[in-house]
């Protein structure tokens, strides 16, 4: 999982590849395995503890060569539950995945995350050749899993209601050195009438403040520069202690961990936005001035039908309370468009917001009914109208992304450069990675100076602007600037 997996595996597996290692196998392993993710960077961080379990029980992550030739031992499918393409790409992915166990009759398919926790039964009935279901909350009981379907000859079903292990409890084989993910909290307490989410993760439980800070400097010994909060509503820790202002004390904990140049968080929900976390991000400078928070609609009434516990006014008021404290905030959200019972006028209430709220991009997705959800029983709107929608709002938002890509031409901006790579940085010889804002920033390496590596840091003057990304190729000799550290 460390690195981008080889476009022939890409191509050969349709659509695989959160990444892979290149680690050799070694002669007392147990196997080789990889996993692949579905959904968001929750799932993701799943992933890197789904392959921590499975190394400490001896198994190592397959090369690309084990892939291509199909020699892999244990097939991990990390799924979502939140969209119905999600859906339809997991049992796509398991069953090609069937012509793995074709090949080589003894690999093991397993089938983990929020669809397994959902659709356990399904499942094993669909995909007869799944040999191990564990849910979201049973990662550390994969290799059991793995061990007794191969001693049974039968699937084995593991999907537990309680969480056994918070996570930091369980190993994890990090996606990158440079930049790291720490889940602060598990679970949802909201009743949102779209997401399944709740009955998938169930709960929200916060882990200790201490676990967590244990974890972010464990992750900096190993070098990582920038650290990523996570949580199903990552603002909201605490709150069930009935401490709400624990998470801008952990935003400043984490600002006062050595040797850590940069932290995000996501998501955040805005009925929990408190002052208390905006001077939090304002005044702590390793918080990046970067807000990802979730709009879903900007009409009151359809928030209501949603039960999202804000209203569009209170979701403007806490952007123009960022921007005074930032101005260079740099904000995201998601929106949902089509919900059931949606109108005209709904759908204008939320391109009037988008106007006013100028979001710095936006992850726009039309309505996907999620069966056990209350929306889900409510009367759908046609496909066409849902469709147009989208794409008025996808217009419209991509405008506005537009002109926040061409506010960056000839500043010099500060990118943490990745482990991975742009799809055309061999052809063009830059490397990628991401501003303090968060924009994707391919860089140029002008001749005769050093190549940064994965991890480095790059002042560098913005000479392009793409519809989401950036390019800056400077020029040292026109007074542009490329500086290491």
């Amino acid at each position: 999982m460390a690195a981008g997996p080889d476009l022939r595996i890409q191509s050969w597996l349709m659509e695989a590849g959160e990444g892979m290692s290149v680690t050799a196998q070694r002669k007392d392993s147990r196997g080789v395995y990889y996993v692949r993710t579905l959904g968001c960077q929750m799932n993701e961080h799943d992933s890197e503890r789904i392959a921590g379990v499975l190394r400490a029980q001896g198994y190592q992550q397959a090369t690309p060569e084990q892939v291509r030739a199909r020699e892999v031992d244990v097939m991990v499918l990390n799924t979502c539950a939140v969209r119905d393409n999600a859906t339809q790409r997991m049992y796509g992915t398991i069953g090609r995945w069937h012509r793995f166990k074709q090949h080589k009759p003894d690999t093991r398919i397993a089938v983990g995350g929020c669809m397994a926790q959902k659709d356990r039964e399904r499942i094993v009935k669909a995909a007869p050749w799944v040999d191990a279901v564990f849910g979201t909350r049973d990662i550390g009981s994969l290799p059991g899993l793995l061990d007794k379907a191969r001693k049974d000859g039968r699937p084995q079903v593991g999907v537990s209601q309680e969480l056994r292990d918070l996570p930091g409890r369980l190993p994890a084989v990090r996606a990158s050195r440079s930049q790291a993910w720490v889940s602060i909290s598990v679970g949802c307490n909201n009743t949102c009438t779209f997401c399944i989410v709740p009955s998938v993760r169930g709960r929200e439980r916060d882990r200790s403040m201490d676990d967590i800070l244990q974890e972010v400097e464990d992750c900096v010994r190993s070098g990582a520069r920038q650290v990523t909060l996570l949580g199903q509503n990552v603002n909201s820790y605490g709150w069930s202690t009935g401490d709400r202002y624990a998470f801008a004390r952990l935003l400043r904990a984490c600002g006062r961990v050595p040797g850590l140049e940069r932290i995000r968080f996501t998501s955040p929900h805005p009925a929990a936005f408190t002052d208390d976390v905006i001077a939090a991000m304002a005044e702590t400078p390793t918080v990046m001035h970067q807000l990802h928070m979730p709009l879903q609609s900007g009409s009151d009434r359809i928030l209501r039908a949603m039960r999202r516990s804000y209203r569009s006014q209170r979701f403007l008021d806490i952007l123009d309370k960022v921007r005074t404290a930032m101005p260079d905030a740099l904000i995201t959200t998601d929106i949902i468009v089509g919900f059931p019972g949606e109108t005209e006028e709904d759908f204008q209430a939320t391109m009037d917001v988008v106007r006013r709220a100028r979001f710095s991009s936006a992850f726009i997705f039309e309505y996907s009914p999620r069966p056990g959800t209350p929306a889900a029983r409510m009367p759908q709107l046609p496909k066409a109208v849902v469709q147009d929608r989208f794409e008025r709002l996808q217009a419209l938002q991509e405008s506005i992304t537009m002109e926040h890509m061409q506010a960056f031409l000839g500043k010099e901006v500060e990118v943490l450069i990745g482990d991975g790579h742009g799809r055309h940085d061999g052809s063009t010889h830059r490397v990628t990675g991401h501003e303090r804002t968060g924009v994707l920033v391919h860089v140029g390496v002008p001749q005769g100076m050093p190549a940064p590596k994965p991890g480095d840091l790059v002042t560098c003057t913005v000479t392009q602007a793409g519809p989401h990304y950036l390019i800056a190729d400077p020029d040292p000799r026109a007074g542009q600037v490329y500086d290491i550290r």
